[in-house]
C-alpha cells in the first residue's frame, strides 16, 4: 500500500446510518458526503461499538470494547491510559491533529494527538455524573418535559452555539490545510470532528426550508404498546408520552435533516479547499459518526440502545488505492478503525496490538469482503437498566439483555425491527446461532456486574449516590469557550424548554 501525504477523517455526532443520500434515503440532502462515497467504498453494515458519545469515541480511539477498557459511559471517558491509534502513528513520526469534538476526559491527558485544536471534552471534567446512579439501579426520571422539550420545542428555526462551533471547526480545518506541510515519508492525519447533527435540533431557516413538513417521513409503525421492557424503561426515564404526535415527529425530522445538511455543507467547504489546493486526489478520506439517532423510531429519541437507528453508523473510505463506487456488505464496527487508520496512514501495528478485536478494512475496500464475519456491540450506560449486547451475522440479529427477554430480528425481511421474533421458532434459531458468538466474546452477566460496580465506585469518588443525584441532567455539552449558562440562555431565546 502506498503512503499518502494526508489522511482526513470526518466525524459527525449523532448521524443515523440510514439518513444519507448515498445510503438510499429519499429525502435528506448530503451531496458532499455522497461525493466521498462515489469516489470510494461505502460500508452498508457499520456499527457503533457502544452508542453513546464517550464509550463510542473511546472504542474508536482504542480499537477495544468497553468491557475490555472500562470506558463504560459518559463519565468514565477515554483518558489516554490505553494506547490509541493516534499514539501509534505519532510514535512512528506521523503528524496527528484533531479539530473539534473528542469527548475524552481532558486535553490535559496525552490522548495521542500531536495537536488538539478547539477540543471538546467532558463537561467540567466530570461528564454526566448523574448517570452513575445506574450502578445502584437508581436512575432518576428526567424532569417533566426535558426530553420532549429538547427535541420538540427546539426542533425549529434558529442558530445555536453548536453551529457556530461547527463553522469554527471548518475554519480551523481550512487553515490547517493551508498552513501544514506533510513531512517527506510521513502521513499527516487530520481529524475534523463536528458536533452536528447532535441535538438541540435548532437550525438556520435556509436548511429548514429544504424540508417541508408535509414531505417528512414518519417512523415505521411499531404497533401498540407494550414495548420491550428495555424500551419501556428508557421511555419512562425520558418522560415520553404514550404516543408521539405525527406533527411533532415531522417537525423533528425536518430539523434533524436540516442539521445533517448543515454538517454536510461544512464538509463540502473542507473538500473544496482540498480541491483548490489540488491535494484531494492524493488524500485518503474517511467519514463516520460516533452513533446514530432514533428521532422517534421505536418510540424513542436519542441513542442509548442497540436498535439499528441508534447503533448503525455510516462509514465511508475514499482516496488512493481504495475502490471507487464500491459498497461493502461486510459487518464492521468502530473497533476496526484502529487497524484500518494505521493501515491507511502507512503505519504499523505494535506487538501490543496483536489482541485487538478489530481488523483492517483495507481488504474490504478492494472488494474482499468477509461476509461470514459477525459484529458485536454492547451498552452499559444511562438509559439502560442492565447490560445489553448486540450480535449480528448476515441478516440475523440478536440483542441480549441481562435479566430481560432477548430480542431477535431477521433484518433481511424486517430492516426496521418491527417484529421481534423472540419466542418463535425463527427467533429460537437466530438465538441458537448467535448466542455462542456472544459467549465467545464475553460473559454478559459478569460484564454487567463489572460496569455497575465501576459506576458505583465512581459515584462514591464524587461523594456518593445522594451527591451525584443532585447533579443537573446534562442534555448537551457546551462547546469550547461557552459556559453552560450561556449555551442554555441561547436556547431560551429560541424556546422555554427545560434543561
Amino acid at each position: 500500500m502506498s503512503l499518502p501525504q494526508r489522511l482526513v477523517i470526518f466525524v459527525a455526532d449523532n448521524h443515523n446510518r440510514a439518513i444519507l443520500g448515498c445510503y438510499g434515503h429519499p429525502v435528506v440532502k448530503t451531496p458532499h458526503i455522497d461525493s466521498i462515497a462515489r469516489r470510494g467504498t461505502r460500508f452498508a453494515n457499520a456499527y457503533s461499538t457502544s452508542p453513546l458519545c464517550c464509550p463510542a469515541r473511546a472504542a474508536m480511539a482504542t480499537g477495544r470494547y468497553p468491557h475490555q477498557t472500562g470506558y463504560w459511559d459518559n463519565v468514565m471517558a477515554y483518558d489516554g491510559a490505553i494506547p490509541s491509534w493516534m499514539h501509534r502513528l505519532r510514535e512512528q513520526g506521523h503528524h496527528v491533529t484533531a479539530i473539534g469534538k473528542l469527548h475524552y476526559r481532558s486535553e490535559d491527558d496525552d490522548n495521542g494527538f500531536t495537536q488538539e485544536i478547539l477540543p471538546m471534552h467532558l463537561h467540567e471534567g466530570k461528564g454526566a455524573v448523574k448517570g452513575l446512579l445506574r450502578g445502584f439501579d437508581a436512575q432518576k426520571p428526567k424532569e417533566p418535559g426535558v426530553m420532549m422539550g429538547l427535541y420538540d420545542d427546539l426542533s425549529k428555526e434558529g442558530d445555536t452555539h453548536y453551529q457556530d462551533y461547527d463553522r469554527q471547526i471548518t475554519e480551523q480545518a481550512i487553515s490547517w490545510l493551508r498552513e501544514h506541510q506533510p513531512e517527506n515519508g510521513k502521513t499527516s492525519v487530520l481529524v475534523v470532528s463536528y458536533i452536528s447533527p447532535h441535538p438541540p435540533f435548532t437550525v438556520a431557516k435556509r436548511f429548514l426550508d429544504m424540508y417541508p413538513l408535509e414531505d417528512m417521513p414518519l417512523p415505521p409503525e411499531l404497533g401498540p404498546p407494550p414495548y420491550h421492557p428495555s424500551v419501556e424503561f428508557a421511555r419512562q426515564l425520558d418522560g415520553m408520552p404514550p404516543e408521539l404526535d405525527p406533527a411533532v415527529l415531522r417537525r423533528i425530522a425536518a430539523a434533524y435533516f436540516g442539521l445533517i445538511t448543515h454538517m454536510d455543507e461544512q464538509i463540502g467547504l473542507v473538500l473544496e479547499e482540498m480541491k483548490s489546493r489540488q491535494v484531494l486526489d492524493d488524500t485518503r478520506v474517511m467519514y463516520t459518526s460516533d452513533h446514530g439517532e432514533l428521532f422517534g423510531a421505536q418510540g424513542l429519541f436519542g441513542k442509548r440502545c442497540l436498535l439499528e437507528g441508534s447503533a448503525g453508523v455510516p462509514l465511508i473510505l475514499a482516496g488512493p488505492g481504495i475502490a471507487a463506487g464500491h459498497v461493502s456488505q461486510q459487518m464492521v464496527s468502530h473497533v476496526d478503525l484502529f487497524p484500518t487508520i494505521v493501515d491507511l496512514a502507512g503505519g504499523q501495528l505494535a506487538p501490543a496490538d496483536a489482541d485487538l478485536p478489530g481488523h483492517s478494512l483495507w481488504p474490504a475496500t478492494q472488494g474482499q469482503d468477509d461476509l461470514d464475519r459477525p459484529v458485536f456491540a454492547e451498552y452499559h450506560a444511562q438509559g439502560s437498566r442492565t447490560g445489553a449486547y448486540l450480535v449480528r451475522q448476515h441478516g440475523a440479529k440478536m440483542i441480549f439483555h441481562v435479566g430481560m427477554p432477548t430480542q431477535a430480528f431477521d433484518l433481511a425481511a424486517d430492516p426496521d425491527e418491527l417484529h421481534d421474533l423472540h419466542g418463535t421458532s425463527a427467533g429460537d434459531a437466530i438465538e441458537r446461532a448467535l448466542m455462542p458468538i456472544l459467549l465467545a466474546q464475553c460473559d454478559p452477566e459478569l460484564q454487567d456486574a463489572r460496569a455497575k460496580a465501576a459506576q458505583r465506585d465512581k459515584a462514591h469518588a464524587y461523594g456518593g449516590p445522594e451527591v451525584v443525584g443532585q447533579e443537573a441532567f446534562i442534555a448537551f455539552t457546551p462547546p469550547p469557550g461557552v459556559s453552560a449558562e450561556e449555551a442554555w440562555a441561547s436556547l431560551d431565546a429560541v424556546s422555554g424548554a427545560a434543561k
